[in-house]
């Protein structure tokens, strides 16, 4: 979710969700930590009331990600730290990270012992997300889930596709089933095709997993989380917002988004969510296209005001939301799949300063 899980986003979600749900903040390089990088110190902030504040930070080498836990842990800056295992991007994999480290279980395991122990001192979990496994020939979920139980981990969750199938086709939760019947000591948590609170129950009642985590569902749908709440509760769901209600809830947030980055570059930031917003409502497209291009806070409530605030929410606008793409090879470094077992740091593979 980098780009999008940024404070101003994470601000609005809470908003809806529920106290006991955690907001986890957009990818965040473990160098640039350890480097103090401007921007990553930008994209890190958190509201002064965000509890917990939960990180999610991206790394191949175990030094600079003992180092940056250190930092984040023993400075305050963050009271969860989560790794993504799980990013199938190609600048990402072809430096070994995402997705793509897994494969390499010596070197996880350092790294899962170099996290915990930074973190342990402080009162820090740190958890994992991770996928199924490179493609179908290079699964590595169920020792991935090993590795994290071994080393101390708080708890793991799972995005049951491969890094070869991106965001395309359909989630294997049957492959979370198997995780969580394979890992007992430590919660499992599922991922993948949760566009609705019907969503999660189901996963939750197919697999067995002790919680979910959401990603493209909540694109231009932070409401999404009340009715989660709801849903887990066993209460009633809210009544889907009419476009009016989604109108309010875009201004809201370029209102954010303008106090975090500033109004220039906030709305320019917002203009991707526009179509996530409107996704399925009844809005011209010269309409749309202005959303699209929108500059300042003032723009946008003109535009909002041409909506018709009582149209209701499209019952078809559910389903699948952001990337989907199609499946492909993964980019890896060269020979990564020779040796699982081989602890090398790919040359070069923690010079990201932001996310992917």
């Amino acid at each position: 979710m980098a780009g999008v899980t940024n404070r101003a986003y994470r601000r609005l979600c809470r908003e809806f969700g529920s106290a006991d749900a955690i907001y986890v903040c957009e990818m965040i390089t473990a160098r640039a930590i350890v480097e103090r990088n401007e921007k990553t110190l930008h994209m890190m902030s958190f509201d002064d009331d965000e509890s917990p504040r939960s990180m999610q930070l991206y790394g191949v080498d175990p030094v600079n990600l003992g180092e940056a836990v250190r930092i984040v842990a023993g400075e305050g800056w963050a009271d969860h730290i989560d790794l993504n295992l799980g990013c199938p991007v190609p600048k990402v994999t072809k430096l070994g990270g995402g997705a793509a480290l897994p494969y390499k279980r010596a070197l996880l395991a350092r790294i899962v012992d170099a996290m915990v122990t930074a973190a342990q001192p402080y009162g820090v979990p740190v958890t994992l997300k991770f996928r199924k496994g490179i493609d179908d020939d290079h699964l590595t979920f169920r020792d991935t889930g090993r590795i994290a139980e071994e080393g101390g981990v708080a708890a793991i969750a799972l995005h049951a596709r491969t890094a070869a199938q991106r965001y395309s086709g359909q989630a294997d939760w049957d492959s979370i089933a198997e995780l969580k019947a394979a890992v007992t000591t430590i919660p499992v948590l599922g991922n993948g095709d949760i566009f609705s609170a019907d969503d999660a129950v189901a996963m939750m009642a197919h697999t067995g997993c002790d919680g979910v985590v959401v990603g493209r569902g909540c694109l231009g749908r932070p409401w999404l989380f009340a009715e989660l709440a709801a849903a887990l509760r066993g209460e009633p769901l809210p009544t889907p917002p009419r476009l009016g209600e989604v109108g309010a809830i875009m201004h809201r947030h370029a209102t954010l988004l303008a106090e975090h980055h500033g109004e220039e570059r906030g709305l320019r930031d917002l203009r991707k969510h526009m179509a996530w917003y409107l996704m399925g409502f009844p809005v011209g497209g010269d309409l749309r296209r202005s959303f699209a291009a929108i500059s300042t806070v003032a723009e946008l409530a003109g535009l909002i005001a041409q909506l018709d605030p009582d149209v209701p929410f499209p019952v078809d606008a559910g389903g699948p939301r952001g990337r989907q793409g199609s499946p492909g090879k993964v980019s890896l470094p060269y020979g990564w799949l020779d040796d699982p077992q081989d602890i090398t740091v790919p040359r070069g593979a923690d010079v990201m300063h932001s996310g992917g």
